[in-house]
């Protein structure tokens, strides 16, 4: 007798699509005319942080704006970057912004709790570290947990796999 099926909700960023579009930010703000002479520029602080600095704060907030549309381009959700307001440091301003990985505990919560509310009978949600696993006895159930899921803001990007 095969297991029942399952799937496992995930919210991973890959790392490398986000260094991309941190790269072609850089470049952007070293090429273009409104840059110029700001002070604009971006780097990675630690393994998930980014850190945007310029002179002025539109600067850097539109240092930001450039980030996130290459991130955007890279299909890589808003949702999993956190940034923060513009703070003065020294001379400039700059930008803290973090990259989300894994599904926090009370979102995990809030997950669970809406598949088990709305979901359909006999599919259960357990937490695991930072992804839920997902299981029930026929996949059309485990179809419409996804289609549940997909209309709901958590807040966190949300990815489906190991589907079977």
């Amino acid at each position: 007798m095969a297991a029942n099926p399952s799937f496992d909700i995930v919210s991973k960023v890959d790392r490398q699509e986000v260094d991309n579009a941190l790269r072609q930010t850089e470049k952007e703000l070293s090429t273009r005319f409104d840059f110029r002479g700001t002070g604009a520029e971006i780097a990675w602080s630690g393994e998930t942080g980014v850190t945007v600095r310029a002179e002025t704060e539109d600067r850097v907030r539109a240092a930001l704006d450039v980030f996130k549309e290459k991130l955007v381009k890279r299909q890589i959700s808003l949702k999993s970057l956190d940034a923060g307001e513009p703070q003065q440091s020294g001379k400039g301003y700059k930008v803290d912004a973090t990259v989300i990985q894994g599904i926090d505990s009370e979102k995990a919560k809030a997950i669970s709790k809406k598949i088990r509310d709305e979901g359909p009978k006999g599919v259960q949600a357990q937490i695991q570290g930072d992804q839920l696993r997902v299981t029930g006895k026929k996949k059309d159930d485990l179809q419409a947990v996804i289609a549940l899921l997909k209309q709901e803001d958590f807040g966190v990007a949300l990815q489906f796999t190991n589907y079977r």
